[in-house]
């Protein structure tokens, strides 16, 4: 009798341990989809920018649609590229000669934003952070950060 009542304790114990950690790893989870999409549309309007908004939320200018290869979302490509905030502080860049890699193996909105171009195309991807690095921060970008991207495809390897 004693081990039962036991076991059932240390058992009620372990349920709601477990269901506070999920409970507080889902309070820090934060929804930024109303201030990234206001962040968004305010950058583009600022800068008199003619954007198409695609149905996950992702916003992308195309300059130059291109006239080679188009990639698909498995497709090896090599891209240069600029990132930086709307406040057009610079967190990273590629060098002139590019950067080559899967774009199943890049955030999400590289994954569905690049296939717009076609090899020899550019323009910008307006990230948001949904579709970036979620509310965590990661490598120095803060939680919650829409992340813009001036992109040229330069070959679909």
């Amino acid at each position: 009798m004693k081990y039962i009542l036991t076991s059932l304790l240390a058992l009620t114990l372990f349920i709601s341990c477990n269901s506070d950690k999920e409970k507080s790893s889902e309070q820090q989870e934060t929804d930024y989809t109303v201030e990234n999409e206001k962040e968004i549309t305010d950058y583009i309007a600022k800068n008199k920018l003619t954007a198409v908004k695609s149905d996950t939320g992702l916003y992308y200018v195309i300059n130059e649609p291109g006239t080679g290869k188009q990639p698909t979302a498995t497709s090896n490509v090599t891209v240069v590229y600029k990132g930086y905030y709307s406040n057009g502080n610079v967190f990273d860049q590629s060098k002139p000669e590019g950067l080559s890699f899967g774009l199943n193996q890049v955030i999400k909105g590289w994954t569905e934003g690049i296939p717009h171009f076609k090899e020899g195309g550019s323009g910008i991807l307006l990230v948001p952070s949904h579709l970036g690095y979620g509310s965590f921060d990661s490598n120095g970008i803060a939680g919650g950060s829409v992340l813009i991207f001036d992109v040229k495809l330069i070959k679909v390897n």
